[in-house]
């Protein structure tokens, strides 16, 4: 299931003036369309943040700002990501849990959403995700 959550190139437009970036829907950039978008910032040194799992929510995270890392875990294998690239996004399926962590000072996370926000869709406790991932309700 992690070989599902991958980096995405997002559109680089290069000028001496300052770089644009865009991101569209609708399966041209991100795979989903998106119906909502949050960001995180001010994140304290050595805080985390995430620590959760999706029923059926995908997700493109950005770094805007600054870095951190998103660890993936399918409730078999985990992975860690570093973004630090305002033009790169870690699209993240369904069924995956994650953990952002390693924040560096001011940085910004972006996050685009396939849904609007639905306690019904979370999974807070591990436990209960590992059973549901590993096919256990």
């Amino acid at each position: 299931m992690l070989d599902k959550c991958q980096i995405i190139d997002l559109p680089k437009i290069s000028d001496p003036r300052g770089n644009l970036t865009f991101i569209e829907g609708g399966g041209r950039n991100v795979p989903f369309d998106i119906k909502r978008v949050y960001y995180l910032y001010d994140v304290p040194g050595g805080a985390e943040r995430g620590g959760h799992g999706h029923k059926a929510l995908h997700q493109l995270i950005i770094a805007m700002s600054g870095s951190f890392d998103v660890v993936l875990d399918d409730g078999n294998e985990k992975k860690r990501v570093h973004l630090n690239r305002s033009y790169y996004g870690l699209y993240v399926c369904p069924m995956i849990w994650r953990e952002l962590d390693n924040f560096s000072s001011g940085s910004v996370c972006m996050v685009l959403a396939s849904n609007l926000y639905d306690e019904e869709d979370y999974y807070r406790d591990y436990d209960s995700f590992i059973k549901a991932a590993r096919g256990g309700n």
